[in-house]
């Protein structure tokens, strides 16, 4: 009988609190912002509702109308202050290593500013095969059809939305502001304890 070989698999992954813990560099960011602007954040509230987009969190601290300019200030801040405090996941290198190892893609969507997640990346040596940011819930179905992800792997349950949005298999990861039972309420299909339980998990759903 021949071998029959698995189509190959293409695989989304969410970055903050999935690949990289950038708790530690965002609150240093949010420091310099809040002594740059002369305007209050409290910084440790802040990282602890990572996911969604920036402004988001902006608008509990800043008005409305000064938000879009604000962020442009964190952006611009963001290389200087949040990139080398920042760390790899356990099991973020490995889990992207296994995609890649199989003969898949692995592709990271995230709502961080596309420029700032590429930093991330490149600084903890994390190979993706493609980098799409400003995406956030179920907007990260337009990146995860584009590239044909039929996995998205995921820390929010905006991140389950999106995966479902995209009538991706939703992996979730208990590492971030979610945690299991809210994850598996939004409907993840399945939900790991952290991605060190990954790569077995994508060989024996690959099979």
């Amino acid at each position: 009988m021949a071998h029959v070989t698995s189509p190959a698999l293409t695989v989304g992954f969410d970055l903050d609190m999935t690949l990289i813990d950038s708790r530690p560099g965002i609150q240093a960011c949010y420091q310099a912002l809040s002594a740059r602007t002369g305007t209050y954040i409290d910084c440790d509230l802040a990282v602890t509702r990572l996911g969604p987009p920036l402004e988001d969190e902006l608008v509990n601290w800043f008005p409305a109308e000064d938000v879009a300019a604000v962020a442009d200030v964190y952006r611009e801040m963001y290389p200087t202050y949040a990139i080398t405090g920042t760390f790899a996941m356990p099991g973020a290198r490995e889990a992207v290593a296994a995609v890649r190892a199989s003969g898949g893609s692995a592709v990271v969507v995230t709502a961080k500013w596309e420029p700032n997640a590429k930093l991330h990346l490149e600084h903890l040596r994390i190979d993706a095969d493609a980098v799409i940011g400003n995406l956030w819930a179920e907007q990260k179905a337009e990146a995860l059809r584009e590239h044909g992800a039929s996995v998205y792997v995921g820390d929010h349950t905006g991140d389950v939305r999106g995966a479902h949005t995209a009538d991706a298999y939703s992996v979730a990861v208990a590492t971030g502001p979610c945690d299991a039972a809210e994850l598996r309420a939004a409907g993840a299909d399945v939900v790991l304890a952290d991605l060190t339980e990954f790569p077995a998990w994508l060989e024996e759903y690959r099979r």
